[in-house]
């Protein structure tokens, strides 16, 4: 169930009045025990979908498929957009560890179309991390529909064991591309490698090719102080909140 939203609660710089923003139903916040979730929405199926995509990144809205959201919740604001200031990052002496375990991954930007081989490593990954999760049922027409339903700029970013194209697949990413930097939209690996750390290496990794291209950001989606499965995003540092219409440096112990 959807309906029309109040627009006034949703001022986005250099994006006009006239885009229409929805609501959803009310469902189980999956992060916070007790709490229900709305996500405001909009389409990104229009005229100049990249540009309107910077914009409402910069707003603090995620992308999913041919959508722009962002969290609606009437009595709760728990829910942090947060990115990494690339420019500032400096990787700690466990960061550098996992960097150096990984040296033998071959990172391999490839076009956003879904792929047996991609479909096979997400459904390892959600039997490990995420069984009986709202993706745990995903049949390879919705993974597909995830994969290459997009109006802006992305790619799958695929870490291979080898240079060869048929080495093995062990990390994949669907990242959009900003004019500020990457966004980190879906990630999923072979959950079977724990020493890797590949979740916190794709970071990394993402944070690296940043910083090659130049590119100011990584963006992480959003941040929840209260959930433990959130804490993960607090060690790529700095991390940059958003605040209202503003983006500030997270603060220890926020």
């Amino acid at each position: 169930m959807t309906m029309k939203l109040d627009e006034s609660l949703f001022t986005v710089p250099g994006v006009g009045r006239g885009l229409r923003f929805y609501v959803t139903g009310a469902t189980p916040c999956p992060y916070l025990d007790g709490q229900m979730e709305r996500k405001a929405f909009t389409h990104l199926n229009q005229a100049s979908p990249d540009a309107l995509h910077n914009q409402l990144s910069e707003a603090g809205f995620r992308r999913s498929q041919s959508v722009a959201y962002r969290p609606a919740c009437p009595s709760c604001n728990a829910c942090r957009s947060v990115r990494v200031d690339a420019s500032g990052f400096t990787a700690s002496r466990n960061q550098k560890r996992i960097l150096k375990r990984n040296e033998d991954l071959m990172r391999r930007p490839v076009a956003p179309k879904a792929t047996r081989e991609q479909y096979r490593l997400l459904k390892r990954y959600l039997i490990s991390r995420h069984e009986g999760g709202g993706m745990s049922d995903m049949g390879f027409r919705e993974f597909a529909g995830m994969v290459n339903e997009t109006p802006v700029q992305t790619l799958m970013f695929e870490y291979r064991e080898g240079p060869e194209e048929d080495s093995p697949l062990i990390a994949v990413s669907l990242t959009d591309v900003l004019r500020d930097g990457f966004s980190m939209v879906y990630t999923f690996f072979d959950t079977r490698q724990p020493r890797r750390s590949l979740g916190t290496y794709l970071i990394l990794d993402h944070i690296r090719s940043a910083q090659d291209y130049g590119l100011p950001h990584v963006y992480l989606g959003y941040w929840i102080k209260q959930s433990p499965k959130m804490d993960y995003k607090r060690r790529f540092q700095p991390l940059e909140v958003l605040d209202g219409p503003v983006w500030r440096p997270l603060q220890e112990g926020e």
